[in-house]
């Protein structure tokens, strides 16, 4: 069961990341000016979806929380951060249409040893 709160940490970053990269995608860059800024920050908020991405932004927060009370930090940490390069990664490429290339790849699979590595010490 306490496995649950990284999955639930992992899901909800994930979702929150790549919703927020698709609706500011579609809004555009982010303007010079300074006004023009307040602006188009403020207009990035009042959108939908990207309010879902704080909600679940907070709700990782939340789950972050519970696993902190199951695992040392050194523990759980890197299985969210291997969890969220690969879950990211592979819907960015799938949804979002990034590209793949060997250099994200071989990153990938550092992470994953990494994590392995961190793991077999715990």
């Amino acid at each position: 069961m306490k496995y649950t709160y990284i999955f639930i940490t992992v899901v909800f970053t994930l979702y929150g990341q790549l919703i927020l990269k698709w609706r500011i995608s579609d809004h555009g860059a982010l303007p010079e000016s300074s006004s023009d800024k307040i602006f188009f920050l403020l207009r990035l908020f009042t959108d939908g979806y990207i309010l879902s991405g704080f909600i679940a932004a907070f709700l990782a927060s939340l789950a972050w929380m519970a696993t902190m009370t199951k695992f040392d930090l050194s523990h759980a940490y890197p299985i969210i951060v291997g969890g969220l390069a690969i879950s990211t990664s592979f819907f960015a490429i799938l949804f979002l249409k990034e590209p793949i290339n060997m250099a994200k790849v071989l990153g990938l699979l550092l992470i994953v040893t990494g994590v392995l590595m961190v793991g077999k010490g715990n």
